[in-house]
């Protein structure tokens, strides 16, 4: 009778309570996936409001910047000039002049320029050809687009052995624009199947994964969705760098994410038969852990609010949106989808308690038996690869080695700098009082590296200086090209004599200036931003960890792994890759987004280790917690490093080195830092590592 009773209680109102278990996941599901489809469209518009001229990384208050826009106002707009540049071995030919013409004629008629193109400007030898073609810079989505129809235009109508390229700033833009605008798509791609291949060998089930890999699209869609009005209205400054960093860093993080309320959740399914029940426990017991390693990298990135270049101000709130995001999907969406699928996600194996008395197991027993010679050894191996730290070649490097393919804007450039001056086609600009023009020109001309002198320039229809508010632009071309450390040299000297000038009032800028002063700032931005990093994840550590010293501890080991991938990376671009250098920023950008990231490892270890010290003690609690979270976290690490890995794929230098640093970092972290490192070193403090919490006084 009472098993009858019991049945009845189970199943005779039944259905109702059935209904209402899961009515909430599927609304949820439903609604998220009605989401992506209307609103899927969103990475891909986002190369359309991209910005990856020079001017547009600068400081708001920088003299180029100020420059840049008094020239704006002389040329009636922004302009990104193309130059087109012919060259032939054996001197151009009078026939060569004629199609030159021919060429001219046709790109003038294009959309898109701003006015008429240049004459045509010859070489000292006689061997090359230059026009200066203005195209319109206000939608740099356009500009590319104007600069290939160019292209086509120019190629189309070149003779056979007169070599053609179109160069200068419109011209590395379009090249830019087709290198990123392909991002949504090969990128996407390719750290989709690598999150795939992960998953099944983790899971070994073909369903889980491609759950996973929806949460981390919709994540995707959603933080587009935000980010593509903010750019497209000048709230924050978007460029195929941050798009690019955006898409890996969402996946990554989803897929992190994913990977620890799965890991909790496969544990709950073995000690209970209702799959709901087991989810709303493992949503409960991992949220915490989840939420404070978004909330740290999402503090962690909004710290690059504090640079001077407005290209890093911009991928902060970017890539926080991007983390936002996958903390919304995998707290929503993925409980959901596993409430709905129950064990038929781990469809064909059954779930079942994590192993652990495995490999993990046995690492745990080896720190606790020797830890002492575990951290040691790990922190000198640490400590000799930061040793090479200070090699890496980080003042920047020429617009032509940002590109790691030979592409027309780079060809273009080469050929300037072998028949014109370096300098020819971004020229040093000088803005200044009109009464003090000719003075300021004069003086700017006489200065070592410029060549040909410095000249007012002149209103194209009326020939003569274009006035505005009193002020008049001042051209001189340098000696040497226009992103050297020689020119920069030049423009430092420049800027010495034009300010000398009485009422002058004369501001420098150009391309080489606009390098200059992004370099300059990058190098302010590592002394600032690093130490406001610091202190923010520390804050967040000792809330989560109740703790002073275990937060001091963390950041010590993440900072030694942090320095340790820097020298293998100097060692890896100086002598096995041979890169020229690097762009300022590099180690700025591999810092936050190692430290961020590995102190999510941290986190997750070192919540688990608390919660188990409750009951059995700091160092029965860290070998506890090492053996049940050992493989979810190298998992993670490995998805992690293996995403960021696919950054490669892009021909640019700047992403090279980021992927290599931060796939090399985070695999250094999760395999020798928080596998060894961090639990010798919480074994051997004990629970004085928990100071001043109650914990410090031992379990429960």
């Amino acid at each position: 009778m009472s098993l009858r009773l019991a049945n009845k209680n189970e199943t005779g109102a039944g259905p109702t309570r059935v209904r209402r278990r899961w009515l909430l996941p599927a609304i949820i599901a439903l609604a998220w996936l009605a989401f992506g489809v209307l609103g899927g469209s969103f990475p891909g518009l986002l190369s359309e409001v991209q910005k990856n001229d020079g001017a547009s990384f600068l400081p708001a208050g920088a003299e180029a910047t100020e420059v840049a826009h008094l020239q704006e106002r002389f040329a009636g707009g922004k302009i990104q000039p193309a130059l087109i540049v012919y060259s032939r071995d054996t001197g151009i030919t009078e026939a060569d002049r004629a199609a030159i013409a021919r060429s001219a004629t046709a790109v003038g008629k294009l959309g898109g320029l701003t006015g008429p193109v240049s004459p045509p400007i010859d070489s000292d030898d006689r061997k090359a050809v230059q026009l200066v073609v203005p195209v319109s810079g206000v939608d740099g989505f356009a500009a590319g687009e104007t600069v290939r129809e160019m292209r086509d235009v120019v190629h189309a109508t070149t003779p056979l052995g007169l070599s053609a390229a179109i160069t200068g700033p419109g011209g590395f833009n379009a090249d830019f624009s087709e290198v990123f605008g392909g991002i949504d798509g090969k990128l996407l791609v390719i750290t989709a199947i690598a999150v795939v291949a992960i998953l099944v060998l983790v899971y070994r089930s073909p369903l889980l994964p491609i759950v996973v890999l929806a949460s981390a699209g919709l994540a995707l869609i959603a933080a587009s969705a935000v980010v593509y009005p903010l750019a497209k209205h000048g709230a924050l400054t978007l460029n195929g760098q941050t798009q690019g960093i955006l898409f890996i860093l969402v996946f990554g993080a989803s897929t992190d994410y994913a990977l620890l309320l799965v890991a909790r959740y496969r544990e709950e399914l073995a000690r209970r038969d209702n799959a709901r029940s087991a989810v709303v426990v493992a949503l409960r017991a991992s949220a915490e852990s989840i939420v404070a390693s978004a909330g740290t990298v999402v503090l962690g990135l909004l710290c690059m609010l504090f640079s001077e270049l407005t290209s890093n101000r911009g991928l902060g709130p970017v890539a926080a949106i991007g983390i936002a995001a996958s903390l919304l999907t995998s707290l929503t969406f993925l409980p959901a989808m596993l409430a709905l699928l129950g064990r038929a996600a781990f469809w064909p194996v059954r779930p079942a308690a994590g192993a652990r008395h495995g490999l993990w197991s046995r690492i745990g027993a080896l720190v606790g038996r020797r830890y002492r010679w575990v951290w040691a050894g790990t922190a000198v191996v640490l400590a000799a690869l930061a040793a090479f730290a200070p090699t890496l070649k980080s003042d920047g490097v020429s617009q032509a080695d940002v590109f790691l393919t030979k592409v027309e804007a780079v060809t273009g450039q080469d050929t300037l700098a072998e028949h014109f001056p370096g300098g020819a086609g971004n020229p040093v600009v000088i803005v200044a009082r009109q009464e003090a023009a000719d003075r300021v020109a004069k003086a700017v001309g006489a200065v070592p590296g410029v060549d040909g002198g410095a000249r007012v320039s002149l209103d194209p229809a009326t020939g003569r200086p274009k006035v505005l508010d009193g002020l008049v632009e001042i051209d001189a071309t340098l000696h040497d090209p226009a992103d050297s450390a020689a020119a920069m040299s030049t423009v430092d000297k420049v800027r010495d004599v034009a300010g000398a000038v009485p009422g002058a009032e004369a501001k420098v800028g150009g391309q080489t200036a606009i390098q200059q002063e992004i370099r300059d700032a990058a190098e302010r931005d590592r002394g600032v931003i690093i130490p406001i990093v610091l202190l923010v994840i520390f804050g967040v550590l000792a809330l989560l960890l109740r703790s002073l010293l275990a937060p001091l501890m963390l950041i010590a080991t993440v900072v030694l792994s942090f320095a340790a991938t820097l020298g293998v990376g100097a060692l890896v671009f100086n002598h096995v890759l041979d890169f020229p250098g690097s762009d300022p920023s590099v180690p700025l950008y591999a810092f936050v987004f190692l430290v961020a990231l590995g102190i999510d490892y941290n986190i997750f270890l070192m919540t688990r280790v608390r919660e188990e010290a409750f009951n059995d003690g700091t160092r029965a609690g860290t070998l506890e917690a090492l053996a049940v979270t050992g493989g979810v976290i190298t998992s993670a690490g490995v998805v992690l490093a293996a995403t960021f890995a696919a950054l490669s794929v892009l021909p640019i230098l700047f992403m090279a080195q980021i992927a290599f640093l931060v796939a090399f970092g985070v695999l250094l972290d999760t395999l020798l830092v928080r596998s060894l490192l961090v639990p010798a070193l919480t074994v051997h403090i004990g629970r004085r590592v928990w100071w001043p919490g109650r914990l410090r006084h031992g379990a429960a």
